[in-house]
């Protein structure tokens, strides 16, 4: 538990640092003399190999928490951040950090998890892929605050408080033609009745977010809004020419302002493939780097003609229709997904894409699966990508001795060392390789992939 800032020592103090924290903290111990000598400090806005003078932001049992003052001696990787909001807003954590130390630290990362966590390590560290840093993010949440002290409406992402809305003007990872009309959006929601009761907006694009044509954004609001706002939001979408979406409820009150809603989608003109999707769907948040991944991804699964392949947590078929093209005719591709309206959306864009070699399955995969019948059907490869949990439960029930590889893409080091674990010390595979991706540039979100084969 984090003591009251009350009990906090305000004295600044100089400590060096040595690592970095998962979320992008500089890590320390207080010097000697301290009267908490030796303990962890983490420290907002430092980074490895800088001495920095800092003050002491929460006290806790086993770490304190601290914030950068000065740096007295500099990391040769710092650089001067893009945005001018960084350090209050905790939308990217790294820009004070060199692009390319900011995926060797990630990398890093990944390979303390499967040693400490999964006691694994790869045979092969893959070579980071890399994509788009700026203007990158197409899917995405702003938090919406109406602030009286300072008489505006905030609308961005949260501060590195989380308590408090970042007072912002631009954002510079979100596809720009979100992320330069952020003032014309807190303009917009100040100058409504509701503007106490709109809790947030979900932003999403598709292919065409260049010109604004293919963006949606999704209004939450707790109370019925009046004529007169929905007047002003409908003067905001045809000035911008985004698609507004209202959110009464839950999401399945979502509903388009005026006329139908919107029809979103990407392409993968690799594979010949068009996904369409919802505005609040699951989709990779890079584009350049999703169709990067899904390449490695079937490299590393060295699928073949004719071969029978599972995708499990398969969303909107990203990865699975990709992989229907790669098998053809003879071969057949399994899609297995939780949420069955991202199933639905999968039949349907298999299709639009002519794609008759791949069927799709609704199931919890957290839990109980032995009356699944596609559980037993046999394949020769497997694929899954899976949530910050992680794929234990499936694994443990899966049938594992008939594969021959498996590759596995996950959004969190730590749930991908377990799982690691368990496939190598208990399932008996081998990790052959693992690697980074920078799907979000200058955060600290870590997303990853290994492949394994048996041993």
């Amino acid at each position: 538990m984090i003591d009251s800032v009350a009990r906090l020592d305000h004295t600044p103090q100089t400590v060096d640092i040595v690592d970095l924290t998962h979320d992008g903290r500089g890590v320390a111990r207080w010097a000697e003399g301290h009267p908490q000598a030796s303990k962890a400090v983490f420290v907002t806005g430092a980074l490895p190999g800088e001495r920095v003078s800092v003050q002491q932001t929460a006290r806790s049992r086993h770490f304190d928490e601290a914030r950068t003052l000065e740096v007295l001696t500099a990391s040769p990787d710092r650089v001067t951040p893009r945005c001018p909001h960084f350090g209050v807003c905790s939308g990217c954590v790294l820009q004070h950090m060199a692009e390319g130390e900011q995926i060797k630290a990630k990398q890093r990362l990944l390979l303390d998890n499967l040693q400490r966590i999964g006691r694994v390590e790869p045979q092969q560290v893959l070579p980071p892929l890399m994509g788009d840093a700026w203007g990158y993010r197409r899917k995405g949440r702003f938090s919406v605050r109406r602030v009286e002290k300072k008489d505006k409406t905030l609308v961005g992402f949260r501060e590195l408080d989380p308590r408090f809305v970042a007072d912002i003007h631009e954002c510079h990872t979100v596809v720009p033609a979100i992320g330069f009309k952020v003032d014309a959006l807190s303009a917009l929601v100040d100058g409504m009745d509701a503007r106490g009761d709109i809790p947030q907006i979900e932003f999403i694009a598709g292919d065409a977010s260049g010109d604004d044509s293919g963006i949606a954004l999704v209004f939450r609001h707790l109370q019925p809004l009046g004529d007169a706002d929905r007047t002003k939001l409908l003067a905001f979408e045809q000035e911008h020419g985004f698609s507004i979406l209202l959110q009464p409820g839950g999401l399945d009150t979502v509903h388009p302002l005026s006329g139908e809603a919107p029809q979103l989608s990407f392409h993968l003109p690799q594979w010949d493939v068009a996904l369409q999707f919802r505005p609040l769907d699951f989709i990779q948040v890079n584009a350049k780097l999703n169709e990067a991944m899904i390449a490695r991804a079937l490299e590393l699964l060295d699928v073949q003609p004719g071969e029978r392949v599972l995708d499990l947590f398969c969303g909107i078929g990203n990865f699975t229709l990709p992989l229907a093209r790669m098998v053809g005719d003879a071969g057949t591709v399994v899609g297995v997904e939780g949420d069955v309206g991202l199933v639905q959306r999968a039949r349907a864009n298999a299709e639009r894409n002519g794609l008759s070699n791949v069927s799709f399955h609704a199931a919890d995969l957290s839990k109980d699966l032995g009356g699944q019948p596609w559980l037993k059907a046999g394949f020769d490869k497997l694929l899954l990508d899976p949530a910050r949990a992680g794929a234990l439960e499936v694994l443990k029930q899966f049938p594992l001795k008939g594969l021959k590889r498996i590759v596995y893409v996950s959004c969190h080091p730590g749930s991908l060392a377990r799982d690691a674990g368990y496939l190598v010390n208990e399932a008996g595979w081998t990790l052959r390789a693992a690697g980074v991706m920078d799907m979000f540039p200058h955060t600290a979100h870590v997303e990853s992939i290994a492949v394994f084969e048996q041993a």
